[in-house]
Protein backbone atom coordinates (compact mmCIF):
# COMPACT_ATOMS: atom_id res chain seq x y z
CA UNK A 1 0.00 0.00 0.00
CA UNK A 2 2.28 2.08 1.43
CA UNK A 3 4.69 1.64 -2.23
CA UNK A 4 1.78 2.37 -4.29
CA UNK A 5 0.43 5.21 -2.63
CA UNK A 6 4.59 6.50 -3.09
CA UNK A 7 4.57 5.37 -6.41
CA UNK A 8 0.52 7.42 -7.41
CA UNK A 9 1.82 10.01 -5.69
CA UNK A 10 5.13 10.02 -8.05
CA UNK A 11 3.25 9.22 -10.90
CA UNK A 12 1.12 12.43 -10.04
CA UNK A 13 3.95 14.63 -9.26
CA UNK A 14 5.66 13.83 -12.34
CA UNK A 15 2.50 14.45 -14.18
CA UNK A 16 2.35 17.76 -12.65
CA UNK A 17 5.74 18.06 -13.64
CA UNK A 18 5.30 17.09 -17.02
CA UNK A 19 2.47 19.76 -17.54
CA UNK A 20 3.84 22.42 -15.79
CA UNK A 21 7.15 22.28 -17.96
CA UNK A 22 5.37 21.76 -20.98
CA UNK A 23 3.26 25.16 -20.00
CA UNK A 24 6.70 26.81 -18.94
CA UNK A 25 7.55 25.58 -22.68
CA UNK A 26 4.96 26.98 -24.22
CA UNK A 27 4.61 30.12 -22.36
CA UNK A 28 8.72 30.30 -23.21
CA UNK A 29 8.21 29.31 -27.03
CA UNK A 30 4.79 31.78 -27.34
CA UNK A 31 6.84 34.83 -25.51
CA UNK A 32 9.68 33.97 -27.91
CA UNK A 33 7.66 33.39 -30.69
CA UNK A 34 5.80 37.25 -29.92
CA UNK A 35 9.30 38.70 -29.09
CA UNK A 36 10.46 37.26 -32.37
CA UNK A 37 7.31 38.23 -34.01
CA UNK A 38 7.85 41.84 -32.31
CA UNK A 39 11.15 41.61 -33.87
CA UNK A 40 9.99 40.78 -37.11
CA UNK A 41 7.61 43.67 -37.34
CA UNK A 42 10.01 46.03 -36.50
CA UNK A 43 11.87 44.99 -39.27
CA UNK A 44 9.50 44.86 -42.09
CA UNK A 45 8.25 48.26 -40.16
CA UNK A 46 11.97 49.78 -41.14
CA UNK A 47 12.10 48.36 -44.51
CA UNK A 48 8.48 49.66 -45.74
CA UNK A 49 9.98 52.87 -43.82
CA UNK A 50 13.33 52.61 -45.58
CA UNK A 51 11.56 51.78 -48.49
CA UNK A 52 8.96 54.80 -48.42
CA UNK A 53 11.87 56.90 -48.03
CA UNK A 54 13.62 55.66 -50.96
CA UNK A 55 9.86 56.14 -52.94
CA UNK A 56 10.19 59.66 -51.08
CA UNK A 57 13.56 60.41 -52.81
CA UNK A 58 12.78 59.38 -55.97
CA UNK A 59 9.70 61.10 -55.75
CA UNK A 60 11.56 64.64 -54.89
CA UNK A 61 14.22 63.62 -57.11
CA UNK A 62 11.73 63.45 -60.26
CA UNK A 63 9.87 66.20 -59.18
CA UNK A 64 12.79 68.43 -58.96
CA UNK A 65 13.77 67.35 -62.23
CA UNK A 66 10.46 68.01 -63.30
CA UNK A 67 10.98 71.47 -61.65
CA UNK A 68 14.15 72.38 -63.29
CA UNK A 69 13.02 71.61 -66.67
CA UNK A 70 10.43 74.79 -66.58
CA UNK A 71 13.18 76.63 -65.40
CA UNK A 72 14.92 75.89 -67.88
CA UNK A 73 12.13 76.45 -70.67
CA UNK A 74 11.86 79.87 -69.03
CA UNK A 75 15.35 80.60 -69.58
CA UNK A 76 15.58 79.65 -73.38
CA UNK A 77 12.18 81.46 -73.70
CA UNK A 78 13.72 84.79 -72.22
CA UNK A 79 16.69 84.52 -74.48
CA UNK A 80 14.32 83.69 -77.04
CA UNK A 81 12.19 87.21 -76.89
CA UNK A 82 15.32 89.12 -76.24
CA UNK A 83 16.25 87.96 -79.75
CA UNK A 84 13.23 88.83 -80.74
CA UNK A 85 13.06 92.43 -79.68
CA UNK A 86 16.74 92.93 -80.97
CA UNK A 87 15.53 91.72 -84.00
CA UNK A 88 12.27 94.07 -83.93
CA UNK A 89 14.27 96.98 -82.88
CA UNK A 90 16.64 96.14 -85.66
CA UNK A 91 13.79 96.01 -88.15
CA UNK A 92 11.80 99.25 -86.48
CA UNK A 93 15.06 101.20 -87.16
CA UNK A 94 14.84 103.31 -89.97
CA UNK A 95 18.21 103.00 -92.29
CA UNK A 96 16.62 104.71 -95.24
CA UNK A 97 18.64 107.95 -94.87
CA UNK A 98 21.56 106.33 -93.53
CA UNK A 99 24.79 105.68 -95.91
CA UNK A 100 28.15 103.95 -94.78
CA UNK A 101 31.10 102.38 -96.43
CA UNK A 102 33.94 104.92 -97.73
CA UNK A 103 33.39 105.15 -100.95
CA UNK A 104 29.48 105.75 -100.69
CA UNK A 105 30.00 108.24 -98.41
CA UNK A 106 32.76 109.92 -100.30
CA UNK A 107 30.42 110.38 -103.15
CA UNK A 108 27.61 112.01 -101.17
CA UNK A 109 29.79 114.28 -99.43
CA UNK A 110 31.09 115.60 -102.79
CA UNK A 111 27.24 115.98 -103.80
CA UNK A 112 24.53 118.68 -102.68
CA UNK A 113 23.09 116.34 -100.64
CA UNK A 114 21.42 117.61 -97.02
CA UNK A 115 23.48 115.70 -94.02
CA UNK A 116 22.74 115.70 -90.46
CA UNK A 117 24.78 113.76 -88.98
CA UNK A 118 28.60 111.71 -89.53
CA UNK A 119 30.14 109.09 -87.40
CA UNK A 120 33.54 108.05 -88.04
CA UNK A 121 37.19 107.05 -86.80
CA UNK A 122 39.88 108.80 -86.39
CA UNK A 123 41.99 106.69 -89.41
CA UNK A 124 39.12 108.22 -91.49
CA UNK A 125 39.26 111.82 -90.20
CA UNK A 126 42.66 112.29 -90.44
CA UNK A 127 42.91 110.88 -94.00
CA UNK A 128 43.90 113.00 -96.82
CA UNK A 129 40.91 111.92 -98.42
CA UNK A 130 38.12 112.54 -95.81
CA UNK A 131 39.69 115.60 -93.68
CA UNK A 132 39.14 118.87 -95.97
CA UNK A 133 35.67 117.46 -96.70
CA UNK A 134 34.83 116.54 -93.05
CA UNK A 135 36.48 120.19 -91.83
CA UNK A 136 34.23 122.21 -94.23
CA UNK A 137 31.06 120.16 -93.33
CA UNK A 138 32.10 120.72 -89.59
CA UNK A 139 32.30 124.57 -90.47
CA UNK A 140 28.50 124.69 -92.02
CA UNK A 141 26.97 122.73 -88.93
CA UNK A 142 27.10 119.26 -89.02
CA UNK A 143 27.55 117.27 -86.27
CA UNK A 144 31.04 115.30 -87.20
CA UNK A 145 31.64 112.43 -83.93
CA UNK A 146 34.63 109.95 -83.99
CA UNK A 147 33.76 107.15 -82.65
CA UNK A 148 35.26 103.35 -82.34
CA UNK A 149 35.11 101.01 -84.79
CA UNK A 150 33.42 99.30 -82.02
CA UNK A 151 30.84 101.59 -81.27
CA UNK A 152 29.98 102.37 -85.08
CA UNK A 153 29.29 98.69 -85.92
CA UNK A 154 26.53 98.89 -83.04
CA UNK A 155 25.17 101.88 -84.57
CA UNK A 156 25.26 99.81 -87.73
CA UNK A 157 24.28 96.60 -86.43
CA UNK A 158 27.23 95.31 -87.67
CA UNK A 159 27.50 96.25 -91.20
CA UNK A 160 30.48 96.97 -93.44
CA UNK A 161 30.96 100.08 -92.74
CA UNK A 162 34.62 100.92 -93.28
CA UNK A 163 35.18 103.10 -90.33
CA UNK A 164 32.57 105.64 -91.78
CA UNK A 165 28.68 106.41 -91.79
CA UNK A 166 26.39 109.31 -91.64
CA UNK A 167 22.68 110.37 -91.88
CA UNK A 168 21.15 112.49 -94.40
CA UNK A 169 19.09 115.44 -93.41
CA UNK A 170 15.62 116.04 -94.56
CA UNK A 171 16.12 119.80 -95.50
CA UNK A 172 19.34 121.69 -95.95
CA UNK A 173 20.47 124.22 -94.01
CA UNK A 174 21.61 127.75 -94.67
CA UNK A 175 24.27 130.06 -93.32
CA UNK A 176 23.34 132.09 -90.23
CA UNK A 177 24.29 135.25 -92.12
CA UNK A 178 22.02 134.22 -94.84
CA UNK A 179 18.92 133.42 -92.42
CA UNK A 180 19.50 137.08 -91.16
CA UNK A 181 19.34 138.57 -94.29
CA UNK A 182 16.71 136.26 -95.61
CA UNK A 183 14.74 137.41 -92.64
CA UNK A 184 15.34 140.98 -93.11
CA UNK A 185 14.30 141.27 -96.38
CA UNK A 186 10.85 139.60 -95.70
CA UNK A 187 9.88 141.59 -92.77
CA UNK A 188 10.47 145.11 -91.37
CA UNK A 189 10.38 143.23 -87.37
CA UNK A 190 10.82 139.56 -87.95
CA UNK A 191 10.97 136.90 -85.16
CA UNK A 192 13.45 133.63 -85.67
CA UNK A 193 13.24 130.99 -83.39
CA UNK A 194 16.37 129.61 -81.02
CA UNK A 195 16.42 125.71 -79.74
CA UNK A 196 18.59 125.46 -76.76
CA UNK A 197 19.22 121.68 -76.00
CA UNK A 198 15.25 120.10 -77.19
CA UNK A 199 17.06 116.22 -78.31
CA UNK A 200 13.42 115.13 -78.64
CA UNK A 201 12.69 114.58 -82.60
CA UNK A 202 8.81 115.10 -81.92
CA UNK A 203 8.94 118.50 -80.10
CA UNK A 204 11.40 120.01 -82.86
CA UNK A 205 9.03 118.94 -85.61
CA UNK A 206 6.14 120.26 -83.66
CA UNK A 207 8.33 123.58 -83.15
CA UNK A 208 9.02 123.89 -86.41
CA UNK A 209 5.22 123.60 -87.39
CA UNK A 210 4.14 125.77 -85.29
CA UNK A 211 6.31 128.56 -86.29
CA UNK A 212 5.63 128.33 -89.95
CA UNK A 213 2.17 128.71 -88.91
CA UNK A 214 3.01 132.23 -86.71
CA UNK A 215 4.98 133.80 -89.68
CA UNK A 216 8.31 132.78 -88.10
CA UNK A 217 10.83 133.59 -90.37
CA UNK A 218 13.65 130.93 -89.36
CA UNK A 219 14.84 128.30 -86.49
CA UNK A 220 18.34 128.09 -85.52
CA UNK A 221 19.46 124.76 -83.95
CA UNK A 222 22.98 124.26 -82.56
CA UNK A 223 24.78 121.40 -83.52
CA UNK A 224 25.20 119.51 -80.01
CA UNK A 225 22.74 118.96 -77.56
CA UNK A 226 19.84 119.18 -80.20
CA UNK A 227 17.79 117.09 -82.61
CA UNK A 228 18.75 117.07 -86.24
CA UNK A 229 16.49 117.52 -89.34
CA UNK A 230 15.79 113.83 -89.29
CA UNK A 231 13.10 111.80 -90.69
CA UNK A 232 11.17 112.11 -87.85
CA UNK A 233 11.37 115.66 -87.52
CA UNK A 234 10.18 116.43 -91.47
CA UNK A 235 7.34 113.77 -90.54
CA UNK A 236 5.81 115.64 -87.87
CA UNK A 237 6.59 118.97 -89.13
CA UNK A 238 3.85 117.99 -91.71
CA UNK A 239 5.51 119.80 -94.76
CA UNK A 240 6.36 123.05 -92.90
CA UNK A 241 9.92 122.33 -92.99
CA UNK A 242 9.67 122.90 -96.67
CA UNK A 243 8.73 126.35 -95.85
CA UNK A 244 10.89 127.53 -93.20
CA UNK A 245 14.79 127.79 -93.57
CA UNK A 246 16.55 126.19 -90.83
CA UNK A 247 20.41 126.91 -89.82
CA UNK A 248 22.46 124.53 -87.85
CA UNK A 249 25.23 126.92 -86.06
CA UNK A 250 28.33 125.62 -84.20
CA UNK A 251 27.63 127.40 -80.97
CA UNK A 252 23.99 129.31 -80.21
CA UNK A 253 25.61 131.91 -77.66
CA UNK A 254 28.48 133.12 -80.55
CA UNK A 255 25.07 132.54 -82.92
CA UNK A 256 23.43 135.14 -80.55
CA UNK A 257 26.04 137.53 -80.27
CA UNK A 258 25.74 138.17 -83.77
CA UNK A 259 22.07 138.64 -84.19
CA UNK A 260 22.38 140.99 -81.32
CA UNK A 261 25.06 142.53 -83.40
CA UNK A 262 22.30 142.77 -86.32
CA UNK A 263 19.94 144.65 -84.59
CA UNK A 264 18.14 141.44 -82.81
CA UNK A 265 16.88 141.51 -79.15
CA UNK A 266 16.96 138.08 -77.55
CA UNK A 267 14.15 136.60 -75.05
CA UNK A 268 14.31 133.29 -73.46
CA UNK A 269 11.28 131.60 -72.12
CA UNK A 270 11.83 130.94 -68.34
CA UNK A 271 9.09 129.71 -65.78
CA UNK A 272 11.06 131.88 -63.81
CA UNK A 273 10.76 135.02 -65.51
CA UNK A 274 9.69 138.11 -63.97
CA UNK A 275 8.09 139.64 -66.80
CA UNK A 276 4.47 137.80 -67.94
CA UNK A 277 4.89 137.42 -71.99
CA UNK A 278 1.34 139.56 -71.74
CA UNK A 279 2.35 142.54 -70.82
CA UNK A 280 5.88 142.62 -73.04
CA UNK A 281 4.93 145.25 -76.04
CA UNK A 282 8.65 145.75 -77.64
CA UNK A 283 8.50 145.52 -81.21
CA UNK A 284 11.76 144.77 -83.22
CA UNK A 285 13.77 142.19 -84.80
CA UNK A 286 13.58 139.38 -81.94
CA UNK A 287 14.87 136.00 -80.93
CA UNK A 288 13.10 133.52 -79.26
CA UNK A 289 15.07 130.75 -77.19
CA UNK A 290 13.33 127.65 -76.41
CA UNK A 291 14.80 125.92 -73.57
CA UNK A 292 13.80 121.12 -72.91
CA UNK A 293 11.26 120.64 -71.19
CA UNK A 294 12.93 119.19 -68.03
CA UNK A 295 16.33 121.81 -67.64
CA UNK A 296 15.15 124.98 -69.34
CA UNK A 297 17.74 127.35 -70.83
CA UNK A 298 20.98 126.79 -69.94
CA UNK A 299 22.53 129.36 -67.25
CA UNK A 300 25.31 130.85 -69.85
CA UNK A 301 22.10 131.24 -72.96
CA UNK A 302 20.20 133.12 -69.90
CA UNK A 303 23.04 135.15 -69.58
CA UNK A 304 22.94 136.28 -73.22
CA UNK A 305 19.40 137.23 -72.96
CA UNK A 306 18.04 140.80 -72.92
CA UNK A 307 14.51 139.56 -71.29
CA UNK A 308 13.36 136.73 -69.98
CA UNK A 309 9.87 136.03 -70.30
CA UNK A 310 7.38 133.37 -68.20
CA UNK A 311 3.86 132.35 -69.48
CA UNK A 312 1.43 132.72 -66.42
CA UNK A 313 -0.51 128.99 -65.74
CA UNK A 314 -3.45 129.40 -63.81
CA UNK A 315 -3.71 125.65 -62.99
CA UNK A 316 -1.63 123.26 -61.00
CA UNK A 317 0.18 122.24 -63.46
CA UNK A 318 4.41 123.97 -63.23
CA UNK A 319 5.73 123.96 -66.40
CA UNK A 320 4.59 122.95 -70.44
CA UNK A 321 6.08 121.07 -72.91
CA UNK A 322 8.62 122.59 -74.85
CA UNK A 323 6.78 123.37 -78.81
CA UNK A 324 3.59 124.09 -76.21
CA UNK A 325 5.59 127.27 -74.75
CA UNK A 326 6.56 127.64 -78.52
CA UNK A 327 2.99 127.80 -79.84
CA UNK A 328 1.89 130.59 -77.48
CA UNK A 329 5.26 133.09 -77.40
CA UNK A 330 4.75 132.92 -80.50
CA UNK A 331 0.82 133.93 -80.53
CA UNK A 332 1.17 136.45 -78.34
CA UNK A 333 4.09 137.62 -80.12
CA UNK A 334 3.07 137.56 -83.26
CA UNK A 335 -0.41 139.69 -82.29
CA UNK A 336 0.80 142.81 -81.16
Amino acid sequence: MKNTSKKNFSEKNSKHFNKNSYSNSYYKDTSSSKKSNILLNNSTKNENVNNSKKIDKHKNNFLSNKRIKPKDKNNKEASNKAQNMNQERFNKKNFDDWIWGKHSVYETLNSERAINRIWCTSEIFSSEKFYILLKELKSKGVLIEEVSWNRLSQLTFGASHQGVALQLACSKTISLEKLICFSKQNSANPIILALDGITDPHNVGAIIRSSEAFDCKGIIIPQRRSAGLTGTVAKVAAGAIEHLPVSRVVNLNRALDELKRNGFIVIGLSGDGHLSISKFHEKSPMVVVVGSENKGISLLTQKKCDFLLRIPLKGKTSSLNASVAAAISLFHLTSK
